[in-house]
């Protein structure tokens, strides 16, 4: 599968520059006494009136109601499994991270590395008894988090759970009396909203950035779950985790991402809906752990062509174009080309209202489609499962072959490994049987191509290597550097 050229938006140690915000001074709030802490805030955010049409928002007012709760974050830890004052080795798919970062490449000959990071985000109060909302991605390694304020305090706060999928993690400061967001219905913010963008971007003050909403119900490569909101406002490194605010003042989107892959902003930053990260937090609070509905169906929007050719008046639904085995949609009977135009009766216009939808609802559950199939109209239910087992059998199928007769260890790249190497695809090296066989390779290698052709799954190199071995030609990343690598064994 292809994956996403996103970038998250957080960037720890490293990073210094930041565009087009801005800054608030140490006395932003209007009428604070910055020489006492916490004066002037108050725990329950005043609505302000909802906007009238066509009119322009009251962003100095949206700002001292809010800026208050919007909390800057900070991280110590090294990745789970790896000792105090340990290495980690290049096989370990944590390298690719940390092999990027000035401080932590290594200084002595071998194939380890310290791993010991720290790392800043954003983040915002969402109870008066300190619960915070933040990106899975700055905390998920944590063994120490600071929560900073906009007033200079400080708190230790304990990472309460994570969820990788969507991204959403959850935070508790041993506090109280905090000042807190007012939160929105994400439902409520349609393309062309005038939106603002909080955080704390690398350490400084909180700071602000405008835009609009430019699309909604965003299904990205590799995030089928999260139906994200699309701003044009700027999210600066280190602003990720921060909220997203409607012109009223209400939290509508949680900020994760940006584009394109380098990192540079572009016009296009991403949020999570809010009633996303909610649900993520319920689900935390009550367990511990988060699940995910899943369909097990790929789709794309229908282009007026595509809706022409399956006899269609209007390019509306979601066009499936694969379905996984032994998933919910082809218990269902579902199938590639099927056209999705309803889910329990709400129409649907685009692919990402597919995503909505099913991220509004949970494993177990019963979803009535409508299916457009061979010119006719057909219901299809089907009973959702859960990701995480979609998950799991996608990787049990890709890592299978990597134990077989070539003597390699491997696995594609994550979404988050291939922004961080620079690379589209890719296969990580884990584990090489020895140097007798692969000559050349060593673990923590990227597999870009093989004779020319992209790689993307271990299918790839088992079908294409096989017993040819001595005739294949891999191209590799090593440590940001490109070379060709030619495998003879023996």
């Amino acid at each position: 599968m292809t994956r996403k050229t996103l970038v998250l938006s957080l960037v720890g140690v490293g990073l210094v520059a930041v565009a087009a915000v801005g800054f608030l001074p140490r006395g932003w709030l209007s009428g604070r006494d910055v020489s006492d802490p916490g004066a002037g805030y108050t725990v329950a955010p005043v609505p302000i009136a909802p906007l009238p049409a066509g009119a322009a928002p009251n962003f100095r007012a949206v700002v001292q109601q809010s800026a208050p709760a919007v909390v800057g974050i900070s991280v110590t830890g090294q990745p789970l499994g790896v000792s105090d004052g340990g290495t980690l080795d290049l096989g370990d798919p944590f390298y690719l991270f940390y092999r990027g970062i000035p401080e932590f490449q290594a200084r002595t000959p071998g194939l380890r590395v310290p791993v010991q990071f720290r790392s800043q985000g954003s983040g915002f109060i969402i109870s008066a008894d300190g619960l915070v909302l933040t990106n899975a991605h700055l905390v998920r390694d944590a063994q120490q988090a600071t929560v900073r304020l906009g007033d200079r305090r400080e708190y230790r706060a304990q990472v309460l759970g994570v969820d990788t999928v969507s991204d959403v993690a959850v935070l508790r400061m041993n506090a109280g009396n905090l000042p807190v967001v007012r939160l929105g219905d994400a439902e409520q913010a349609q393309v062309g909203d005038p939106v603002l963008a909080m955080g704390a971007p690398l350490g400084f003050d909180p700071a602000v950035s405008q835009g609009i909403v430019s699309a909604r119900g965003r299904s990205l490569p590799g995030d089928s779950a999260v139906p994200f909101i699309q701003t044009d406002a700027v999210v600066p490194p280190g602003s990720s985790g921060g909220p997203l605010l409607d012109g009223s003042g209400a939290v509508v989107g949680l900020n994760a991402q940006i584009y394109p892959q380098s990192g540079a902003y572009q016009g296009a930053s991403f949020a999570i809906p809010i009633q996303v990260a909610l649900k993520v937090r319920d689900q935390i609070l009550a367990s511990g752990r988060v699940s995910h509905a899943w369909l097990g169906a790929r789709v794309q929007d229908l282009s007026p062509a595509l809706a022409q050719a399956r006899g269609l008046d209007l390019p509306d639904g979601a066009l499936v174009t694969s379905v996984v085995p032994g998933s919910a949609a082809a218990h269902a009977g579902l199938k590639a080309g099927d056209v999705v135009t309803h889910a329990n009766g709400e129409a649907l216009v685009r692919s990402g209202d597919l995503s909505s939808r099913i991220s509004r609802a949970a494993p177990g559950d019963v979803l009535l489609f409508k299916i457009w199939r061979d010119r006719r109209m057909l219901e299809f239910p089907a009973t959702l499962g859960r990701l995480e087992e979609g998950v799991r059998a996608r990787a049990s199928r890709e890592a299978g072959p990597s134990s077989g007769p070539l003597g390699l260890a491997l696995r594609p790249l994550t979404r988050d490994e291939q922004a961080i190497a620079h690379v589209q695809g890719g296969l990580l090296v884990q584990r090489v049987a020895g140097a007798e066989a692969w000559a050349g390779l060593v673990p923590g290698d990227v597999l870009l191509t093989l004779n020319g052709a992209p790689l993307k799954s271990v299918d790839q190199v088992v079908g294409g290597i096989g017993k040819k071995a001595g005739a294949a030609v891999l191209l590799i990343q090593r440590s940001g550097e490109r070379m060709f690598v030619s495998l003879e064994p023996g």
